[in-house]
């Protein structure tokens, strides 16, 4: 808790702002939030250093929120960009990740994504690949997908960090979940018709992990 009776900073939230409402990322560079800003300081340049110096995250929190509230002299960022719980969360986004190796996963990795929901593969010698989405973002790499009718191998090599599988809702058919380097695989016949592929973890598929496959 970051203080008596007081809600833990929400990450998402920080992340969305970051990288979005706030526009803070069309300034600086942070990589875990995918952007290269190069008006205000690279905060993962800035924070590396003050870890190695022995900062730890509340710290690191302390000094973004003391920014967003009151920029250096000279700095292009107006004050208070971000108030309250917002300008919280920010800094504590900022804190978790600047400097860190790494990709963010998960809900985290979704927020600033490029969306694959448009991109389309097709089955290729009777076995259909789509990919879990290798930044950890919880999406296949393709929304939609082609087969021909009959037998299909659907198989979905996961290189994300985050356990994945692939599965039809009908015909039911699944395959295993895996983690990262595995690959989840079954095989089904397919009359023509539009069916849905998704991920079956938890939470997974409500996030966005699923997409539409075609038999023609």
């Amino acid at each position: 808790m970051s203080g008596c009776g007081q809600a833990k900073p929400d990450l998402s939230n920080g992340k969305k702002l970051f990288t979005s409402t706030a526009q803070c990322g069309s300034c600086h560079t942070l990589a875990r939030a995918n952007t290269k800003g190069t008006v205000g300081p690279n905060l993962d340049d800035a924070f590396r250093s003050a870890r190695e110096d022995g900062f730890g995250d509340s710290d690191i929190e302390g000094v973004v929120n003391n920014q967003i509230a009151y920029p250096r002299r000279g700095s292009v960022m107006p004050p208070k960009l971000a108030k309250g719980e917002d300008a919280r969360d920010i800094a504590a986004y900022v804190a978790a990740v600047a400097g860190k190796p790494g990709k963010d996963a998960g809900d985290l990795a979704s927020i600033g994504a490029a969306s694959t929901v448009d991109k389309l593969t097709s089955a290729k010698n009777g076995t259909l690949s789509i990919p879990a989405d290798p930044t950890g973002a919880l999406q296949f790499a393709f929304g939609k997908a082609m087969a021909t009718a009959g037998k299909v191998t659907i198989q979905m090599p996961n290189q994300s960090t985050l356990q994945h599988n692939i599965a039809l809702k009908a015909p039911a058919a699944h395959g295993p979940i895996v983690g990262h380097g595995g690959t989840s695989s079954f095989t089904v016949t397919l009359k023509p018709g539009t069916y849905t592929y998704f991920c079956q973890v938890p939470g997974h598929e409500q996030a966005g992990m699923k997409g539409t496959l075609t038999v023609k």
